[in-house]
């Protein structure tokens, strides 16, 4: 092993006179500190040949740990200490604030209110350029393969956006998809949602797991159209977990429709004996009716002789 590997693995020696310079490191820390918030002197390092820091506890409320740092040093041969910089610096149990995060990254869904703007990158991967009637739809547009079969079978021709769209034509079949819009989902925007929705209200969910059925089965389920209508629909059971909520048709919820139906009410028996009805009982019997003649009946007592 060489002398010059020996000297720099060999721990440095504090200059004896740096080391001695305390109070002139105080008083650079209290010159860049508040009055009364450097503390005790905590320790010196030698930072190099006749370089040396001394630091000193921080009594700053809010910065718990954190030590003030001043270097000190003398040239080769000088007997007089100058001063090199003095800075804040954190310790091993400082109080650290987080690591910075975009704003974009630390929206979270319900973060906007009344009158916030959410800007969209030119370049959103989940959005795409909507059908203009100008240019070709993108490779990855939700209905380039249909515009193209159309065009083809049909040989319709693309009108301006100004004018009224020819029934038939691309742009009228644009127009009637909501694909006229300036930018549309993409496929990527729309795997993102339907695994975000999935999530909430899907087949893996506590709720799903426990149900009686899945809502492709159920009669509150309001089907939407689209790509997405073939996994997803709108929950209208005011009842639900899920009212007015998109959902998966794997999901499922004890409101199920048919979960437990309800019989209809038993309509009442008629009654033996009508209690509501009255009966005719006559006073003397009809001429026509029993075996002694009506001449042979006695006269009516008037209550007079």
């Amino acid at each position: 092993m060489s002398a010059a590997t020996t000297r720099s693995r060999t721990p440095r020696t504090p200059d004896r006179l740096c080391v001695e310079a305390v109070e002139l490191a105080r008083a650079a820390a209290e010159e860049a500190a508040f009055p009364g918030v450097v503390g005790e002197h905590a320790s010196v390092v030698a930072e190099g040949d006749r370089v040396v820091t001394h630091y000193f506890e921080c009594k700053e409320p809010g910065y718990r740990g954190w030590r003030w740092a001043v270097t000190v040093t003398r040239a080769s041969r000088a007997k007089n200490v100058t001063l090199d910089e003095t800075v804040l610096l954190p310790g091993d149990d400082a109080l650290l604030a987080p690591e910075w995060v975009p704003w974009s990254e630390r929206l979270r869904p319900g973060d906007m209110g009344p009158g916030d703007l959410l800007p969209t990158d030119a370049e959103d991967l989940r959005l795409e350029p909507g059908w203009s009637g100008e240019d070709t739809p993108p490779p990855n547009s939700v209905v380039s393969a249909e515009m193209a079969e159309l065009v083809e079978a049909e040989d319709a021709d693309v009108t301006d956006r100004t004018v009224v769209p020819v029934r038939g034509s691309i742009t009228s079949v644009a127009e009637e998809l909501g694909m006229r819009r300036a930018r549309v989902l993409s496929r990527y925007g729309l795997h993102t949602a339907a695994d975000r929705w999935d999530d909430s209200f899907g087949a893996k969910t506590p709720m799903a797991q426990a149900a009686p059925a899945s809502c492709v089965s159920c009669g509150f389920l309001v089907a939407i159209g689209g790509s997405l209508g073939q996994a997803f629909g709108v929950c209208a059971n005011e009842f639900s977990p899920a009212d007015g909520r998109l959902v998966s048709l794997s999901y499922g919820c004890g409101g199920h429709s048919e979960a437990a139906v309800m019989p209809a009410p038993l309509r009442p028996a008629p009654p033996v004996l009508d209690s509501m009805a009255s009966d005719e009982f006559p006073l003397r019997p009809a001429p026509d009716m029993g075996s002694v003649p009506v001449t042979d009946l006695p006269p009516p007592d008037l209550g007079h002789s």
